[in-house]
């Protein structure tokens, strides 16, 4: 048996390469993230993710980012279109009982779809506040309120579980709040820890008390805490999150290729950067 690698890595079409399967036998790598490019139909993703778990022994974890609204790379051919998690925030607001409801049966319907495609993990679901700050995070957070995002994440990765599938929150400590985009700037949050730890950070905390299975670190720089993004700082990662709040579940850092990534360098200085953090796992 060969242990799993800490990079997570992608592949280009619908069927592996020669070069990628060579690649994914690589002793680093340690999981596979699917795109809307890698699926065609449910039968052809069974059959990649059917080559890629036959590659390796453990296997190797197959991951997607299928939260729904915007960010859902699988849509056709038996995969339910689903709604935006600010949907679920609106009807909580109106209905506790159907938004709480509604979030565990979304969260069930989505693992369980992806767990009979041979998908491990989907990263989900968003913990950021819905300011009306962040385009990139808009709708795709449950609501402006802590308690109603904790309350609403808990039902979620609830249905998840069921399925038989963890959860991972993102994007720690908060990116919505943050104008700035990470994919294509460089966002930077001027707050101080305390300002942070009363509004962002209250449903990454409640939900690390409840022992969620791993968190996903978001390419924002918080100066007034470290001067380097979360997903490369000791700070957060070691005195904050492992230290202060006791958390032992996984980390992955947010994509490499974005350009807030970019602060640490080259491709291979970025992954060396994540693996700064030595019981975490990074995402390229």
């Amino acid at each position: 048996m060969t242990a799993l690698g800490p990079l997570m890595v992608d592949v280009a079409g619908l069927i592996l390469t020669p070069a990628e399967s060579a690649r994914l036998q690589n002793p680093a790598v340690g999981g596979v993230i699917l795109f809307a490019r890698n699926f065609e139909s449910t039968a052809q993703l069974m059959a990649l993710t059917t080559e890629i778990r036959a590659l390796r022994h453990p296997h190797l974890l197959i991951a997607v980012d299928q939260e729904g609204g915007r960010v859902q790379r699988f849509r056709t051919d038996g995969f339910v279109h689903l709604p935006p998690m600010g949907r679920l925030g609106e009807l909580f607001a109106q209905d506790r009982q159907a938004g709480l409801e509604a979030a565990k049966s979304l969260g069930w319907l989505m693992a369980t779809q992806l767990r009979m495609a041979g998908v491990d993990l989907s990263f989900a679901p968003v913990l950021d506040l819905q300011r009306g700050v962040s385009g990139v995070i808009g709708d795709r957070a449950f609501a402006r309120d802590p308690a109603a995002i904790i309350a609403l994440a808990i039902a979620w990765i609830a249905g998840m579980k069921e399925a038989g599938m963890a959860a991972v929150g993102k994007h720690f400590p908060g990116h919505g709040s943050i104008a700035e985009d990470s994919h294509i700037a460089h966002p930077v949050d001027h707050r101080s820890l305390a300002t942070i730890e009363r509004e962002d950070l209250r449903p990454f905390i409640a939900l690390i008390e409840r022992y969620i299975p791993a968190l996903m670190l978001a390419h924002v720089v918080y100066p007034q805490i470290d001067e380097k993004p979360a997903g490369f700082s000791n700070v957060w990662v070691h005195t904050l999150l492992r230290q202060r709040w006791n958390y032992q579940g996984a980390l992955f850092t947010d994509d490499l290729t974005m350009t807030a990534a970019s602060t640490a360098g080259d491709s291979t200085a970025r992954v060396d950067a994540a693996l700064i953090t030595p019981s975490g796992s990074t995402r390229c």
